[in-house]
């Protein structure tokens, strides 16, 4: 794995971030006068940034937000949920282990998410992973955000790497759009915060627990590859 560049996304990927965001989300309602939505609302709207999540919530409200109204709300969530990122949050089982895997091989590891870099990178230390990462991108880090692929390819240039020889794991449509669009092959976990099925999506891989990245990674590589 030498010279190979693995880049995750974040939410619903190596994190369960969906509690916390969910909370930052219903805070910014409170301050419109509105009752909460659940957790399960929000997931749908988690790989899209916190815009839509607020745009989303409002809606399902039967309000509509003007462009202002939205940035402004969007500065209240980001006070919040800075203040509150790691609260529920949590890995998702078997990541660590994982990451340990792949560095141990001599991978590369990247985080590409449609978070603000800055809650990402706080996410990501809070959680104690961030020091397995040669490369962290959101959204506003490059002039682009997923799903448009200069995103990604932007990320693994970052991290030193090229998307010929670089693999994405996502849990979402947008997430596979990115790679596809930018020809890197994508593993898609399970268990994230998609409404379909991610095999509707049409990635190259899908895995149902962390455990089973390696065997994942094997059809790219060529070769096993140990945790």
């Amino acid at each position: 794995m030498q010279g190979w560049t693995i880049v995750f996304d974040l939410d619903g990927t190596l994190v369960d971030t969906a509690p916390d965001l969910a909370e930052a989300t219903n805070h910014v309602l409170s301050t419109l006068g509105l009752d909460r939505v659940s957790e399960l609302e929000i997931r749908p709207f988690v790989g899209h940034g916190a815009l839509a999540m607020i745009d989303g919530a409002v809606k399902a409200h039967g309000r509509k937000l003007s462009e202002r109204e939205l940035h402004d709300l969007f500065e209240v969530f980001i006070v919040y949920y800075t203040a509150h990122l790691a609260d529920y949050s949590v890995p998702y089982p078997h990541v660590i282990a994982a990451l340990d895997g792949l560095k141990a091989e001599g991978a590369t590891l990247a985080v590409c998410t449609n978070k603000m870099e800055l809650q990402a990178r706080a996410v990501l230390e809070a959680m104690k992973l961030d020091h397995y990462f040669s490369a962290v991108t959101g959204r506003d880090s490059l002039g682009a955000y997923k799903p448009d692929p200069l995103h990604l390819t932007g990320t693994i240039a970052r991290a030193g790497g090229a998307p010929q020889t670089s693999i994405m794991v996502g849990d979402s449509e947008t997430d596979i759009k990115t790679a596809k669009a930018a020809r890197v092959p994508i593993v898609a976990v399970s268990f994230g915060y998609s409404v379909d099925p991610v095999a509707s999506f049409g990635p190259d891989a899908i895995i149902d627990d962390y455990r089973q990245l390696p065997g994942a990674l094997e059809k790219f590589f060529g070769t096993a590859v140990s945790t």
